[in-house]
């Protein structure tokens, strides 16, 4: 009998990530072996059960998961891990890819998809759901080359963060760094991103699908 793949499974809604893990070990040969609800927990998590396959969220409370494939990467450079999330952006999957991803799968993809990618990733080979494969396509096609896809993986996140209004002190615990960093940080997106402002950030992330228009 085959070896199972061994599963970190990483999301912060724990009625998701039992949802999730009853899918999977009705699977032939794939066993969740850990599971955690924000970055911090999952990278100790990862160190203490070095599983096969890490299956991690974008948004979670504080570093989310681009900076935990991030960290994650920076550990065990051949770690396998496969996002699985909301987000349907051709920018979200690019940043994740630099970051160290080997796959990008949303939670709106069929079942079946998220099983095809945990083995595909195991298997070395990269995977990508559909909707993302036509969205990163689609950027090509129309030259939608965009500022943000040139942010640091950190950078990324800590943008993320601004945009869910998160504080300067939250944002700085988060990462460890202190608040006069994170300023620094703030400041430097501004400045690759060409904005002046934070309502300019706003707009300039609306446009590229990163925040959804408030609906009055």
């Amino acid at each position: 009998m085959a070896a199972s793949i061994r599963i970190l499974l990483v999301d912060d809604h724990a009625v998701v990530r039992e949802g999730y893990r009853r899918l999977i070990e009705m699977q032939p040969g794939i066993a969740v072996v850990a599971e955690a609800d924000d970055a911090a927990s999952g990278y100790q998590a990862f160190k203490t059960c070095n599983p096969d396959v890490v299956v991690a969220d974008i948004s979670m409370p504080g570093r989310g998961g681009i900076d935990l494939v991030r960290q994650i990467r920076q550990r065990d450079p051949d770690a396998r891990i496969l996002i699985f999330t909301m987000h349907a952006s051709a920018t979200y999957a690019q940043q994740a890819f630099r970051a160290g991803a080997r796959g990008y799968v949303t939670k709106s993809s069929p079942p079946d998809m998220l099983v095809s990618a945990i083995r595909s990733v195991f298997a070395g080979r990269p995977a990508l759901c559909a909707e993302i494969n036509a969205a990163i396509a689609t950027n090509r096609l129309c030259g939608e080359a965009s500022a943000v896809d040139e942010l640091s993986p950190r950078e990324f996140e800590i943008l993320r963060m601004i945009l869910e209004a998160k504080s300067t002190d939250e944002i700085a615990a988060a990462f460890n760094l202190s608040p006069k960093t994170v300023a620094n940080y703030h400041y430097e997106i501004k400045s690759k991103l060409g904005v002046r402002s934070d309502i300019e950030l706003v707009y300039l992330c609306m446009r590229q699908g990163l925040v959804e228009p408030l609906s009055l």
